[in-house]
């Protein structure tokens, strides 16, 4: 039963990433707003309850893999050294980030990356839906401040400011890598940047947010 369970859900995963490859080609080749949901089903050889099933908008076939990234800041005050605050632990891994030239840092000039990101910015319905994904990001961290005994309405500010913060310095880097730069030229001024704005919550959040005891 156990195993039956276990490939009952491999094929689901295949059949999402199927659906959500199908559309990103898609969108990438006709634009977002050219192509319909029923374009994506008849594609991808599946009928559109199907597709609903997966994905409850055609907004979530392309930002789907934003959803990977939602708990992302809360595992990382969540798990943070001893010593450390929420803003310093977020700040040191954004810019180990991008040293990797991890995507999500918007420091990566991948062309497949950068297509996707073109597509994400210059989309008005994809932006609207992200906001959606960056409200549940700063929920997720609200509620582990808040577990670390911070006041709700300082948490829930506190989670808002530093989520914007690294949704901006992405869109800023995605900007750098559209206009040209190489992520290796782009790579000083991106940490120069994130290195002014986490310092710049730092001088009020960490007055307010706990740091994390051995």
């Amino acid at each position: 039963m156990e195993n039956t369970t276990g490939l009952r859900e491999n094929k689901k995963l295949r059949t999402r990433r199927q659906l959500a490859a199908t559309a990103l080609e898609l969108f990438l080749e006709r634009g977002f707003d050219a192509v319909s949901v029923a374009d994506i089903a008849a594609a991808a050889e599946v009928s559109k309850p199907t597709l609903f099933r997966y994905f409850p908008s055609k907004e979530d076939l392309v930002l789907d893999r934003f959803a990977d990234h939602q708990d992302e800041a809360a595992r990382i005050v969540r798990d943070r050294m001893p010593g450390r605050g929420p803003v310093g632990a977020l700040h040191e891994h954004f810019v180990v980030a991008l040293a990797e030239r991890d995507p999500i840092t918007g420091l990566c000039d991948h062309p497949d990356v950068l297509a996707f990101q073109k597509l994400v910015y210059s989309t008005a319905g994809l932006e609207t839906r992200l906001a959606h994904y960056g409200a549940r990001e700063a929920d997720l961290l609200a509620d582990v401040l808040e577990a670390e005994s911070v006041p709700p309405l300082t948490a829930r500010l506190a989670a808002l400011n530093l989520v914007t913060a690294r949704q901006e310095l992405g869109r800023a880097n995605y900007r750098r890598i559209d206009s040209g730069k190489s992520a290796d030229e782009a790579h000083p001024e991106a940490v120069a940047e994130a290195d002014q704005a986490f310092g710049m919550l730092a001088g009020g959040l960490e007055r307010v947010l706990p740091i994390r005891g051995a």
